[in-house]
């Protein structure tokens, strides 16, 4: 079985081709520099960069694999949550192609192909569902953090979401606070890594609440107002590495410390990680070490399958092609809002 997968929900655009488990190719364009202008996604722009890239990246990811239209099975895209005019581009090329070949489509849920990313590893990749167990599987991005309870195989349920801002999107203003380039995630962790985490204590949001829910506004404000007392901070190296790895232990404290507590109440004996914070040096070591101590499996999505790409479409459209999941209808639009 071939699958033709498109991801176009924000400002990658990216297309693979998977066969019988395996990612044969995963050609993703990036439009950080574009956006980066701006301190942020513009999304006319990416629209448009999302046409622009589409026809190359496509065909070289036909080229990467060995494969031509031909030799498809199936074609499927990502049909939501995103923004509108990044969907429509990736889900009406796919539909189109679908339409041409005389092929299933499949539209596909945006977030349910980064909870099933952490099952993409190996080389060649290939999807490794022969362990695969009911998990608390942490979804954190720029634009989302949810926290899922994975009963079996697309059989879950949101336990809890970001109330405001997503963990990336904190991690993101409070960059453009320091004066960092966008997106400021990886740019914070590189410099938090040879800073002082304890040089200053910012609020936890929600950490003790019983709920599964998370909240980072508060702490892009403390940070905020912090510095407005500072404001010579960011001109200095040594300060400024300090701020990111107290900013940075703050969020992972409170991201590790739910996660790992509701795969304690629920019993379950895996934790799964994805989405672009999921790239997070801190975050990485600090929930392989506590599942380590609750004798947890931990599966954390590889970095290229954690920011968004077509791979985890492709192989999450594959499994519902083998589980006989019905077709996607070809007149089918855009879900920008679709929830979990």
């Amino acid at each position: 079985m071939n699958i033709f997968a498109v991801e176009t929900s924000c400002d990658e655009t990216s297309v693979a081709l998977v066969s019988n488990g395996e990612v044969r190719s995963n050609v993703i364009a990036s439009q950080t520099k574009l956006h980066a202008e701006y301190g942020g996604v513009v999304p006319e722009l990416a629209t448009r960069e999302h046409l622009r890239n589409f026809l190359p990246i496509a065909r070289q990811a036909l080229r990467e694999a060995g494969l031509a239209p031909s030799d498809l099975d199936a074609v499927a895209a990502t049909q939501g949550p995103g923004l509108p005019g990044a969907l429509l581009i990736g889900l009406k090329a796919g539909q189109a192609l679908a339409f041409s070949l005389g092929k299933p489509f499949l539209g596909i849920h945006h977030h349910e192909g980064h909870l099933y990313s952490p099952w993409i590893s190996g080389s060649p990749p290939g999807a490794d569902f022969s362990q695969f167990q009911p998990s608390v599987s942490l979804i954190v991005s720029g634009g989302h953090t949810l926290l899922v309870h994975v009963k079996a195989e697309f059989q879950h349920q949101v336990l809890g979401s970001t109330v405001d801002d997503a963990a990336g999107e904190c991690f993101d203003k409070i960059g453009k606070l320091l004066g960092l380039a966008y997106p400021a995630g990886p740019e914070m962790d590189r410099l938090a890594a040879q800073g002082n985490p304890r040089a200053w204590s910012f609020p936890r949001p929600m950490l003790h609440d019983p709920g599964d829910d998370f909240s980072f506004s508060g702490l892009k404000t403390s940070v905020r107002y912090f510095l407005e007392k500072q404001p010579d901070l960011p001109g200095d190296p040594a300060r400024l590495r300090d701020l990111c790895a107290s900013v940075q232990t703050a969020i992972v404290e409170v991201l590790v410390t739910k996660t790992i507590r509701a795969a304690r109440r629920l019993a379950v004996g895996c934790v799964t990680v994805s989405g672009g914070v999921a790239c997070n040096s801190l975050l990485r070591r600090r929930l392989s070490e506590e599942c380590q101590e609750e004798g947890l499996n931990l599966r954390l999505a590889e970095r290229i399958y954690s920011t968004d790409n077509a791979a985890m479409i492709g192989i999450l459209a594959e499994r519902k092609l083998l589980a006989q999941v019905p077709a996607t209808s070809l007149d089918a639009e855009i879900e920008p809002n679709w929830a979990l």
